[in-house]
């Protein structure tokens, strides 16, 4: 499994290809840089360097589309973000065939402290989530300069990207867009993706208006789909950590875009509070992949957005049912 993260390695900083890497837990400050890596096995990884990263993406089956995962937070590598990967990766190939889409995972620090520590974790992982958008927005702009390489060859790479952010993920995806977009493009991002799925995400509910953090996600993707569910219980804890910051709106994985008719027409909001329980006991919150096996319908409503490059219903406010 491919995957890039911008946690500090054990060894030296200085990237190098075909090495051996590793990024131990608990070590937890950001790198500015990404590191774009093979996991092997488990914590049994290999640098690649960008250059071979990308040509094996592009060197995947036919149409197979990509499908980058940014984790949410108190996650780590071998103990969720992998499994839940790998998961994802299996559901996919399940609904879809083996070859519809390939799952990239995209890390940044976390904390895996106990329960008794979550709320100094939940505050340690935002300055994280913060802290990595320098990080993540230099690996758009290494992507984007490599596609535009691409389309000079007689064989350019056309493959379909897609995210997929969860929980405090979305702040991630967030400050990247945001960083990308002030330094390299004058605020004129290109449409890089094909579909950002932003699932349970922890940031406010109006970032994606005009003049907002995340004015920029929409301009960065055919379609933006955000599921939230208003019984999510990560939600309101969230809301209550981040009175410490003097936030106190409502997060947008709770209650959806605070007005859709505020951002732009290719943002979508689909109410997952029919299932999120039931695929997540008691939280809610991590309801994208499966319940004993049976697919999240959260999952299946991205994989045809994937698979036509259109979300359906048409409508932009769905409830999503279950059965």
């Amino acid at each position: 499994m491919l995957f890039a993260t911008n946690r500090t390695p054990k060894e030296s900083a200085r990237s190098k290809k075909n090495r051996s890497i590793s990024f131990p837990v608990q070590k937890t400050r950001t790198s500015l840089d990404m590191y774009f890596c093979k996991r092997n096995g488990k914590n049994d990884y290999t640098e690649l360097g960008s250059p071979e990263f990308f040509e094996k993406l592009k060197q995947l089956p036919g149409k197979t589309q990509v499908l980058l995962y940014i984790h949410g937070f108190n996650n780590t590598a071998e103990a969720e973000i992998f499994p839940n990967a790998m998961k994802l990766q299996a559901l996919i190939n399940k609904e879809k065939g083996d070859n519809f889409a390939y799952v990239v995972p995209l890390m940044w620090p976390c904390d895996d402290d106990s329960f008794l520590a979550i709320l100094d974790d939940y505050w340690d992982d935002q300055k994280a989530a913060d802290a990595s958008g320098g990080a993540f927005s230099r690996m758009l702009s290494k992507f984007d300069t490599w596609r535009s390489q691409e389309l000079k060859k007689p064989d350019p790479c056309t493959r379909r990207i897609n995210i997929l952010a969860h929980s405090m993920g979305n702040r991630v995806l967030r400050n990247a867009i945001s960083f990308w977009g002030k330094h390299d493009h004058a605020e004129q991002i290109p449409q890089l993706f094909r579909n950002i799925f932003m699932v349970a995400p922890d940031v406010v509910n109006y970032c994606l208006e005009p003049d907002k953090s995340g004015e920029l996600i929409p301009n960065a993707a055919r379609n933006v789909v955000v599921y939230y569910a208003n019984d999510d219980l990560a939600m309101p804890a969230s809301k209550l950590s981040n009175l410490k910051n003097k936030v106190v709106a409502f997060r947008l994985g709770m209650t959806g875009p605070k007005d859709l008719s505020n951002v732009q027409s290719n943002v979508y909001e689909v109410d997952c509070d029919n299932f999120n329980n039931t695929f997540d006991r008691p939280k809610g919150h991590s309801y994208f992949l499966d319940n004993k096996g049976k697919i999240s319908p959260a999952l299946k409503h991205m994989l045809d957005a994937m698979d036509g490059g259109r979300v359906r219903p048409k409508q932009r406010s769905y409830e999503l049912p279950y059965k």
